[in-house]
């Protein structure tokens, strides 16, 4: 045992970003299942984004997170996952489901330094950030299809605590992949605080 897991072992006991991370990707998984072929082509308000893009798209990040929970490098699996056909991306996600749980199942991970494309972060604090992405990302899916799934206080608790940190408000422009926040009112939802931060208008 390190001294520094004897130091967290000690102090105050800490939420495990991996139990939000699988939570965020059952949601996602939920969603996605309930896609009807009529809705592939429909906008969502994520900019550039159809239904069929953002589910290619979804995908492609559940397998880039499997492959960075077990060492891999982030630029190895494409922004789309092309290789799914329209219909198919249910399963898909179940197979990125089940990778994602395996690579992350061993806590070092959480310690393990994880190179992103802005910079290399602990394990922990890479979870966080893919857990509001995948969050995000399901918010768009879910809007754009109709659904209104039931957002988990204990998947939203971590983006919310880190988001003013890991995307500032300034400055919006590239490379941060987000538009201006949009004002909510103070007793705002959880969901509706998150995704205003990233740009999104909540409903």
């Amino acid at each position: 045992m390190t001294e520094n897991t004897t130091h967290r072992a000690a102090g105050p006991a800490r939420p495990d970003p991996r139990e939000a991370l699988a939570g965020a990707v059952a949601l996602a998984g939920e969603v996605i299942a309930r896609i009807r072929p009529e809705q592939y082509g429909l906008t969502t308000p994520c900019p550039d984004y159809d239904v069929r893009d953002l589910c290619r798209h979804l995908v492609s990040v559940g397998r880039r997170v499997a492959v960075l929970g077990g060492g891999g490098d982030f630029h190895s699996v494409p922004h789309f996952a092309e290789d799914v056909a329209d219909g198919r991306w249910s399963a898909a996600w179940e197979a990125a489901a089940k990778d994602i749980a395996a690579a992350w199942s061993d806590p070092a991970v959480l310690d393990r330094e994880i190179a992103l494309p802005w910079g290399a972060v602990p394990g922990a604090v890479a979870a966080v950030n893919h857990t509001a992405e995948f969050v995000l990302h399901t918010w768009d899916l879910a809007v754009a299809t109709g659904q209104e799934p039931e957002w988990d206080p204990a998947v939203l608790s971590g983006p919310l605590a880190a988001m003013h940190r890991a995307v500032p408000a300034e400055p919006r422009t590239a490379p941060v992949p987000f538009g201006p926040v949009v004002p909510v009112p103070e007793d705002a939802s959880a969901i509706d605080r998150l995704v205003a931060w990233y740009g999104r208008r909540p409903r």
